[in-house]
């Protein structure tokens, strides 16, 4: 269905849309890219909207869960670079001219100067846990107020296509007949 987020607004109040009473409560979709103002006891009303349960906060990674993977894809890091370095010498062993073995020798400290850094290299600063924001109920909308608003959506495109066609629609014949 269509999950809305309830806000309140900071301006001044508008009709509901059931009932046209003035309210600041503002059902809202994720992206704000449509609303609708209700009343609170709306809300509570079942026929209208159902609250949506929360998520458990169980999809949250510590920060132990973190630094192991960190850890992981460092020692996977050093291993290919070892890999890397351990092909590169086999290549250079077989190589009988020494002017190419040296040429090799430089491409290796050109590409160990220009290799990325690992993230521990970064720094080990641990991103700070970001200020808790205001949660907000979600709700659905019962399937009849959903259709209601599609059917407003869909009126409103098609009046703005009209008014877009019109003018491109010939003339009606002025002549006697």
């Amino acid at each position: 269905m269509y999950a809305e987020t309830q806000r309140q607004t900071a301006g001044t109040a508008k009709a509901c849309y059931v009932c046209f009473k003035p309210t600041t409560t503002v059902l809202a979709t994720v992206n704000a890219a449509d609303f609708l103002y209700t009343c609170p006891t709306h809300l509570s009303d079942p026929g209208f909207a159902n609250i949506v349960p929360s998520e458990p906060s169980s999809s949250t990674i510590s920060a132990e869960e973190i630094a192991k993977v960190k850890t992981e894809w460092e020692e996977r890091q050093k291993k290919k670079l070892e890999r890397e370095k351990a092909e590169k010498e086999k290549a250079s062993d077989t190589d009988d001219d020494s002017k190419k073995k040296s040429n090799g020798q430089n491409e290796k400290a050109t590409h160990a100067s220009k290799s990325p850094q690992t993230p521990g290299s970064l720094g080990t600063t641990s991103p700070s846990p970001s200020p808790s924001l205001p949660k907000h109920d979600r709700y659905t909308l019962h399937r009849d107020f959903f259709d209601m608003r599609q059917s407003e959506h869909r009126k409103r495109r098609q009046a703005a296509q009209a008014k877009e066609l019109a003018p491109r629609l010939p003339g009606a014949p002025m002549g006697s007949i």
